[in-house]
């Protein structure tokens, strides 16, 4: 793509310019539905798929994450450039370019209807059943972790102690935890949860010196997940379980 001036130094139209424009303007209207790119080394650059630096047209704008509403409505309007970042094995979006025009259009169509009771209605109604919704999950994922338990019948008020614990901090909307993914079934949602509640709260593994070398952690993490499942099998078996036990511990302080 031939380099495109910034919006400060415009240069004079001459024939040859406005056909490199028209080249420009027809390769970026080819490109904007499935265009992706990665952040550039400089101002209103990114680069391509292999690496080459490309410069953002003239008259476009810049419009940063964090309201899907402009988002979406700028991607339906015409061509747009999708900036992502992958940081270790994540991908996370850094805005997107488009024409300033349609991004300045869109922000004021979108803040007026805002502006509206019919909108702050929908708004309260779409919480209230995201609310519902939500506290059926929690149910539904407190029963998963109590499936995946199994506990003897003398150890059930621990079970439920256990559960609730876990449902409470690993499904709230946001977290980041496992019991927010889709990529899973459920009951192995619950079960990755309570091993890593487990790691957390009857393991040294938050105060561990771990060595920052490629697969050292994930194998610290294993062999942690093994004692938790020892621990959860004497549970299982009826066994008498001492005062001390560290998931009795943990239970009791989060009680605190």
């Amino acid at each position: 793509m031939p380099s495109i001036p910034s919006s400060g130094t415009r240069s004079p139209r001459t024939a040859t310019n406005s056909s490199n424009d028209s080249h420009i303007r027809n390769e970026t209207n080819s490109r904007f539905e499935t265009s992706s790119w990665r952040p550039g080394p400089a101002d209103r650059t990114v680069l391509d798929s292999s690496g080459k630096v490309v410069h953002v047209p003239a008259d476009w704008g810049w419009l940063p994450p964090g309201d899907p509403m402009w988002t979406r409505r700028v991607k339906t309007r015409g061509p747009h450039w999708v900036v992502q970042e992958k940081v270790g094995r994540k991908v996370f979006s850094r805005g997107i370019w488009a024409p300033a025009a349609i991004i300045a259009e869109v922000k004021i169509e979108v803040d007026a209807q805002r502006s509206t009771a019919s909108y702050a209605a929908g708004l309260a109604k779409a919480a209230e059943r995201r609310g519902v919704e939500q506290a059926r999950y929690v149910d539904e994922f407190r029963d998963a972790i109590l499936d995946f338990l199994a506990f003897a019948p003398q150890h059930e008020s621990v079970a439920s102690s256990l559960a609730t614990a876990v449902a409470q901090h690993a499904t709230p909307v946001g977290s980041g935890t496992v019991a927010r993914t889709e990529r899973i079934p459920v009951p192995q949602r619950a079960e990755s949860a309570v091993i890593a509640w487990l790691r957390h709260q009857t393991t040294a593994y938050d105060h561990m010196t771990i060595r920052r070398q490629k697969g050292v952690r994930r194998q610290v993490r294993r062999e942690l997940a093994e004692q938790s499942r020892q621990l959860l099998s004497r549970y299982r078996a009826g066994q008498p379980i001492a005062s001390d036990c560290p998931l009795r511990v943990a239970l009791e302080k989060g009680k605190s």
